[in-house]
């Protein structure tokens, strides 16, 4: 099996920002100006967003992880400096500690106008801030097969991207209050497998044909089979406050893939659990992050959550050299030693009992190892 290339397992990252206030702390909506000047110079690389304190950025597709960090170095470092001209901060966490979302706008745009119709408070309220990470597949029978089987991975990897333990100035007791947010969207949350691409394909046309949707980027799933390009997205994870976990967190997902793959071209397949199974796992990630248990459904039994980080650094062992991400990989132990984002944030409002100095951490994290 020495021949197995995994140079299609490219790599598009996205993340979303929040648009700080320097004076109060709050989001602020920057009415797009910082979108309009950065699209000057990284031109479709910057969005809009639902709400006007949100910034998303994307990649380039990346045919490897230093290339993703490259990117996404450029990014923050061009948002962060246009923000600056204008007056504003810039700042990554899942949610802002203490803003509250009745006193954000949202963005004139056909689109979400729509989504905040039918939606309602649930999009109005929806003022999170996530990654995503796409990964390149061949063709979508294999994608379909690998976000069957990554479905496993999902909370682990999610673990360590736990970064929004504030909700609209509350202590809420949870690593990533950000996926309770969302789960008042339809369509959200970890995914069904499905036997075939063309099961899929068929699920997304009925809702279409029923007008539950009128295309498949209304389906919110924690990782999809994209609808329109030829890659798996990853979307359970808060943004991560700094580069450095935004890579790993792409380089796991990336090697994740990439072992299923070699399992299946050595006729092995990873075991399949059922979305309810995933579920419990899902919301022991969110609630204790990494310092919880999770289950090992093959054990039966709970299993520290680190442990189990580590296992999955074993299982990946094999794929990463050939991916040339061992060490972004690295960093996944400083993620464990360190805390995540969350335990961060939480360490500082332990110190400081400021939920302003909670947010003056994140703005001064955004940066960090650019």
């Amino acid at each position: 099996m020495g021949n197995l290339s995994y140079k299609h397992f490219t790599l598009g990252v996205e993340e979303e920002y929040m648009v700080i206030d320097p004076q109060t702390r709050e989001l602020k909506s920057h009415e797009q100006k910082i979108v309009h000047e950065g699209q000057k110079v990284i031109k479709d690389k910057v969005k809009a967003e639902m709400h006007q304190a949100v910034v998303e950025v994307g990649t380039d597709i990346c045919q490897n992880v230093d290339e993703a960090f490259n990117d996404v170095a450029i990014l923050r470092k061009t948002i962060s400096e246009i923000a600056e001209s204008l007056g504003f901060s810039m700042g990554a966490a899942g949610t802002h500690p203490f803003s509250h979302w009745e006193r954000q706008l949202i963005t004139d745009h056909a689109r979400y106008n729509e989504i905040v119709n039918e939606l309602q408070e649930a999009a109005r309220s929806n003022l999170i801030f996530g990654l995503h990470v796409h990964v390149g597949m061949e063709t979508r029978e294999m994608a379909n097969h690998i976000a069957n089987s990554t479905r496993y991975f999902l909370p682990h990897i999610y673990a360590l991207s736990t970064n929004s333990p504030f909700w609209e100035g509350r202590l809420t007791g949870y690593k990533s209050f950000r996926t309770k947010v969302f789960d008042k969207f339809p369509r959200t949350g970890i995914p069904d497998n499905f036997d075939s691409i063309e099961s899929y394909d068929n699920y997304v046309k009925l809702l279409i044909k029923t007008n539950c949707i009128d295309n498949a980027k209304k389906i919110w799933w924690d990782l999809r089979v994209h609808p329109f390009f030829n890659t798996v997205e990853f979307r359970i994870c808060d943004v991560p406050m700094t580069i450095d976990e935004t890579i790993t967190i792409a380089a796991l997902f990336q090697a994740v893939c990439a072992k299923i793959y070699k399992l299946r071209s050595q006729n092995l397949n990873f075991m399949q659990y059922s979305r309810a199974l995933i579920n419990e796992n899902k919301w022991r990630a969110g609630r204790y992050g990494i310092d919880g248990f999770l289950i090992d459904f093959g054990k039966e039994e709970e299993v520290n959550t680190r442990v189990l980080i580590y296992e999955l650094l074993d299982f990946i062992d094999d794929v990463v050299d050939q991916l040339g991400s061992r060490h972004r990989l690295a960093y996944v132990h400083k993620i464990l030693e360190n805390g995540t984002g969350a335990d961060r944030q939480l360490k500082e409002f332990d110190k400081t009992q400021n939920l302003v100095s909670v947010v003056d951490y994140i703005k001064d994290n955004y940066l960090a190892g650019i």
